[in-house]
């Protein structure tokens, strides 16, 4: 993994709006309409292309593939994990109904319910297997082809967390939930493997770890930490044998826009190094939405683990606004300062895309805050990188009594007597100089 060792890196959280086109195709085949198959590979590779190189083009320095093959961030293994099967009372839902948020903002929520359309939930009745060997190969094969058109610094491929899939998909047939967690992480642990193995590196999505408990309002706030644990210790059960350089760890309170109230402060998971304890060399996390902003002090309470890397957002996936890359720029200095320039890589708080059909913010907005996280990224590199200026040295002060000029041959203001030209040979000055004579200050005077 490249660390911020000559300039200041830049990067995002992996999802990016799909075209219109491919989105269409996509659903259709998840709706089980006809899709000619060939047609469909055949744009989803020119599309995968396509973002690549839109990334290079913006100056992102680590990029991935949009995750255009996916219908969403934890979706995705519907057609990748064996044992499962559609779950009718909670598919097509929007995930936060019934939140704590919801609960909080039922009006809000109703209407974004209501206009939303979402993928389909499932439900584990069977043995847990992995099966998406051939999706994934076509994946890495569509973004390695992509690669070979652009000059990047490095390239990621994110896949869901144990956690996520846990609290996505309901669990029928394990006898505990324990068991259940296990047999995810045993599964997806080829898939990590598969993603290192093919050079890239892999990206750990895990915004279960924080979302959880909103999204059961049933579970005491109290339990989080425990719960927590135990979801870390799984998912370093399924990083087994992929060395910590090789990995980003993701996490968030979810990419939707709304008040968020409930979601779950940084601290409490940062400050008991809970998210430190995971298996990874980068750490990739909210920092530039309203939120969460003011949780960049959590840092300086911690140690990094050596070797590790801090991806802070800069940009935010929960406004439209487009980030000044100023501000960027202070953004990245202040993590700079905490952990070190080579320590921080500038990211994005989440993904744009949370499902494949998210369009929250437009992707024309999308790419301008990406450029200017780019923007941002340079002017944070002159700051940090940069030498300071060199600064003139100063006469000394009786240097300057004694009557002996300054810098650039300047003659110094004389005690008690008038101010002198600057340049005696210049007949404008001296005009001046006589039809302006020095006064003492009188007290009060305003001339």
């Amino acid at each position: 993994m490249k660390r911020s060792t000559d300039r200041i890196l830049t990067t995002h959280a992996g999802s990016l709006p799909r075209p219109a086109d491919l989105l269409a195709m996509g659903e259709a085949m998840q709706d089980g309409e006809p899709v000619d198959a060939a047609a469909y590979e055949a744009r989803l590779a020119q599309a995968v292309d396509t973002v690549v190189r839109e990334q290079a083009e913006r100056g992102i320095d680590i990029v991935d593939d949009g995750e255009f093959g996916k219908p969403g961030f934890v979706a995705y293994v519907n057609g990748r994990l064996s044992g499962f099967d559609v779950d009718p009372e909670r598919s097509g839902r929007n995930p936060w109904a019934g939140s704590r948020e919801a609960r909080s903002f039922p009006d809000y929520y109703a209407e974004t319910t209501a206009a939303g359309s979402y993928p389909v939930r499932m439900m584990c009745t069977g043995p847990i297997a992995y099966r998406g060997h051939e999706q994934l190969q076509r994946d890495i094969a569509n973004f390695r082809a992509a690669l070979g058109t652009v000059t990047v610094e490095e390239a990621f491929m994110p896949a869901v967390s144990p956690a996520t899939v846990e609290a996505w998909h309901r669990n029928a047939y394990y006898d505990c939930e324990l068991a259940y967690l296990f047999a995810i992480a045993d599964a997806l642990h080829e898939e990590y493997r598969a993603i290192v193995d093919a050079g890239l590196l892999l990206q750990i999505d895990d915004p279960g770890l924080l979302t959880f408990w909103q999204l059961r309002p049933e579970v005491h706030v109290s339990h989080r930490i425990d719960w927590a644990r135990i979801q870390i210790h799984a998912l370093n059960h399924a990083l087994r044998d992929i060395p910590n350089e090789k990995i980003r760890f993701h996490t968030c309170c979810g990419s939707n826009i709304g008040p968020r109230v409930h979601d779950t402060e940084l601290n409490e998971f940062v400050v008991d190094e809970l998210i430190l304890q995971v298996h990874a060399g980068a750490f990739s996390f909210e920092a530039a939405n309203p939120r969460h902003e003011h949780e960049w002090q959590v840092w300086e309470k911690v140690k990094l683990p050596a070797g590790a890397v801090l991806i802070p957002g800069v940009i935010s996936n929960s406004t439209v606004l487009v980030e000044h890359p100023e501000w960027v720029a202070q953004r990245i200095c202040r993590f700079a300062k905490m952990v070190g320039r080579e320590n921080v890589i500038a990211g994005s708080d989440c993904g744009f895309a949370n499902f494949a059909n998210s369009r929250e913010i437009h992707p024309s907005i999308v790419w301008a805050k990406l450029q200017a996280l780019a923007e941002g990224a340079r002017i944070a590199t002159k700051k940090l990188f940069s030498p300071p200026p060199s600064r003139a040295r100063l006469p000394t002060r009786g240097a300057r009594d004694s009557g002996t000029p300054g810098p650039g041959g300047r003659e110094p203001r004389r005690r008690g007597g008038a101010v002198r030209s600057a340049s005696p040979t210049s007949t404008a000055a001296r005009h001046l100089t006589r039809a302006f004579p020095a006064r003492p200050f009188a007290h009060g005077s305003r001339s």
